[in-house]
């Protein structure tokens, strides 16, 4: 008897439990709907490029939302090495790397990123935001500082947190700053600067020259994150350190497979060939995690080699992004960055970003309004990014549309 009544206490204070914890998420939930930062998920219906098909949505859709920045989600080239891909090496591999999980394909699609990033190695991880994760606490120790830009993407973020040495925030972008955080860190081992090459909320790019140079006076290496910029900045395509002219002097780089280079999923670090070694033996995200499937690998395998024995995707870029930024400030819209692909429409509040995406779509355009917590409160856009599948009609279509949408709620006359 006395049993049963403990017992039925115990399932009684599980269930109360449960259900303060249920009631703290409903309340969590609406206060995201009330402040008008509500993320809903559209589903697409077709596979990825610049026309797609949207479930509720009537027709042909041009996305100018997706990191496909070469097109090449659904090139038939790309495609097909993943089709021969899954049937010669199966649909994955039920391993980590270390123990079973490491093909030839592999092998062969990381000598290919350090060749085309022009690095000594290659590691391969699940995402780039494993790459994030697992490179900061195995290079940096109690004895060594890292000295982080303020707007640095949330994985680079929570991979310093996860490492030991003393941590230093610099202004966005501030080389003032970034020299006085430099002065202040002199006394560590290791000084490592971690910047994205290519912020994704704004569209900026990083001043490479100017904090290489910092780097190279205050004994300090310098690591990059080229998501946004891997496969068409530079003359081939190499990223942000080719842009700007600092190749030989960006010591590690981390980026991914699932935005230009197929967009499918993955990520790596490329550098020294000791650092790369020593991330195999004690990276958690790489030990821990089952081994990119074989589609994927041929996938992005054959999109590195498009990009290796070409640079004519990539050069298509500036023109598309240039005709879509001027037309857009001759209308009267405020567009953040410069000459980058990632085209932030300024808005400022939450409400009206969401609403005038909701607008854009009933003109055949699909864009995603981007608020706080993604972005400061405040400094609600609607980010658009440009692919090398969009056309110029594409293009003005897409423009025609926002000039109809911002003149309705008042943004532009």
């Amino acid at each position: 008897q006395c049993v049963r009544i403990v017992s039925s206490c115990g399932s009684f204070r599980g269930y109360a439990a449960a259900a303060q914890a249920r009631s703290v998420l409903e309340n969590e939930l609406a206060a995201i709907r009330a402040a008008g930062t509500w993320k809903g998920e559209r589903v697409i219906k077709s596979k990825q490029g610049a026309h797609i098909h949207v479930d509720g949505s009537r027709g042909d859709i041009l996305n100018f939302c997706a990191n496909n920045y070469l097109g090449l989600s659904s090139h038939p080239e790309v495609v097909q090495a993943g089709v021969d891909a899954l049937k010669m090496y199966g649909a994955g591999l039920s391993s980590v790397r270390f123990i079973c999980g490491t093909q030839d394909i592999h092998k062969d699609l990381e000598q290919k990123l350090a060749k085309f990033h022009e690095r000594e190695d290659c590691i391969l991880y699940a995402s780039c935001f494993d790459a994030n994760a697992g490179l900061f606490e195995v290079l940096l120790g109690p004895d060594d500082a890292v000295l982080s830009d303020e707007l640095n993407h949330a994985s680079i973020i929570d991979g310093i947190r996860l490492c030991r040495a003393k941590r230093f925030r610099y202004k966005h972008m501030d080389l003032n700053d970034l020299e006085d955080k430099l002065k202040e860190a002199e006394s560590s081992r290791l000084r490592l600067v971690v910047t994205d090459g290519v912020f994704s909320m704004d569209g900026d790019i990083a001043p490479l020259q100017g904090i290489c140079d910092l780097a190279e006076k205050y004994g300090a290496m310098v690591f990059i994150d080229e998501c946004h910029a891997t496969g068409f900045l530079g003359a081939r395509g190499r990223g942000t350190d080719e842009l700007l002219g600092v190749m030989d002097r960006v010591q590690i780089v981390n980026s991914t497979l699932g935005k230009a280079l197929g967009g499918a999923a993955g990520g790596y670090t490329v550098g020294p060939k000791p650092l790369i070694e020593l991330l195999r033996q004690r990276s958690r995200p790489y030990l821990f995690s089952n081994s990119l499937p074989p589609p994927v690998v041929g996938s992005a395998t054959r999109a590195v080699e498009l990009l290796l024995a070409s640079n004519e995707i990539a050069q298509s870029m500036a023109a598309k992004t240039m005709r879509f930024r001027n037309a857009m400030t001759q209308a009267g819209f405020t567009i953040s960055g410069a000459a980058h692909p990632i085209c932030p429409v300024m808005l400022g509040d939450a409400q009206l970003a969401s609403l005038m995406a909701d607008d854009m779509l009933n003109f055949g355009v699909y864009v995603i309004g981007f608020s706080y917590p993604v972005v400061p409160k405040g400094k609600a856009r609607i980010r658009v990014q440009i692919s090398a599948a969009h056309t110029d009609q594409d293009i003005d279509h897409c423009v025609d549309a926002f000039i109809q949408t911002g003149r309705k709620h008042g943004v532009i006359s």
